[in-house]
């Protein structure tokens, strides 16, 4: 599967968030239209099936973004090593 990228991402997740919280203040058709629009982004760019599976797996591929521009790993990596300075 290919990975999306994390800016795109990270912005769907902000306009996803805004959307919810602007429908649960007040309904507008308009706003409804375009969070049907991004919950579908979402679930297609995540190769999800429903937007609670596509936000969690978003979360997930920004904090192994974070992580990896952090030069941090969880995983050891070919060689063995985890990526951490064992240096003091």
């Amino acid at each position: 599967m290919l990975l999306p990228d994390p800016k795109t991402v990270r912005r769907l997740l902000t306009r996803y968030a805004t959307l919810r919280i602007a429908q649960a203040e007040r309904h507008s058709p308009v706003a409804a239209r375009e969070l049907e629009d991004i919950t579908y982004t979402l679930c297609v760019m995540t190769g999800t099936a429903g937007i609670r599976e596509a936000v969690t797996r978003a979360d997930s591929l920004l904090a192994q973004e974070w992580t990896a521009a952090d030069g941090r790993t969880t995983a050891p990596g070919p060689d063995g090593e985890n990526g951490r300075c064992l240096t003091v």
